[in-house]
């Protein structure tokens, strides 16, 4: 089976480094010294991996032949793929490889079905899982445990826990109109509140309205 592990940048100094936009969980077992990479471009390709190190928090990689920046620059927007076994598992029981996750259904914790997860987004800043609607639109999850917590290949099903909005942006719009109340009815209750305070702090010339402001604090714990 092949994955993709990785997206050929823009070149770095002027002896054949190129930096690595890193789509794999195992940068050192797919993308390390030796490593020999399909591409696409497939003409491009085979590359074989000859150094590698982390500059600035980019991986930077040499492949065999590639002497120059002029040779490196050329790379740039190349996808990187390995030849990976099917039956292969990563050692983290936490992660997935893409192929495992790909066809699983996507529901809610109470059952309620959502689609089919059809691709994995590896961006920068993380990943996300598109999923496939019944009525063929699509939606990105962000593939966070908060939001994914379960994941279950022997059932073939992942359990989400969106957030209002996530799925169906209406129930953006209705979370925020019940905050927008909740938070009138607020403002309400401490106008009467601090009325209340005033009142009795005129009649016995003293008192700071402390109910209020314990009120106060254990709204905002709650929250």
């Amino acid at each position: 089976m092949q994955l993709v592990v990785g997206r050929i940048g823009r070149a770095h100094g002027i002896r054949g480094d190129v930096s690595v936009e890193v789509r794999t969980d195992e940068p050192e077992l797919r993308l390390g010294p030796g490593a020999v990479l399909l591409t696409d471009p497939a003409a491009i390709g085979p590359l074989t991996v000859e150094t590698g190190r982390v500059h600035s928090g980019r991986l930077l990689l040499r492949f065999a032949g590639v002497k120059d920046r002029t040779a490196a620059e050329a790379l740039r927007g190349t996808m990187l793929i390995a030849e990976v076994d099917p039956d292969e598992t990563p050692e983290d029981p936490d992660e997935y490889y893409d192929h495992q996750l790909i066809g699983l259904d996507v529901v809610l914790a109470d059952g309620t079905p959502v689609g089919e997860l059809t691709e994995v987004l590896h961006l920068p800043y993380q990943d996300l899982l598109t999923v496939q609607r019944p009525d063929g639109t699509e939606v990105l999850i962000p593939f966070v445990e908060q939001i994914v917590p379960t994941i279950d290949l022997d059932e073939q099903r992942v359990v989400i826990a969106p957030p209002p909005g996530l799925i169906d942006p209406a129930d953006a719009l209705v979370a925020s109109g019940r905050e927008d109340a909740g938070a009138e009815a607020g403002a309400g209750s401490a106008a009467e509140a601090a009325s209340e305070t005033g009142a009795e702090a005129a009649g016995s010339g003293a008192g700071r309205g402390s109910e209020p402001g314990v009120d106060s604090d254990e709204n905002d714990g709650g929250a």
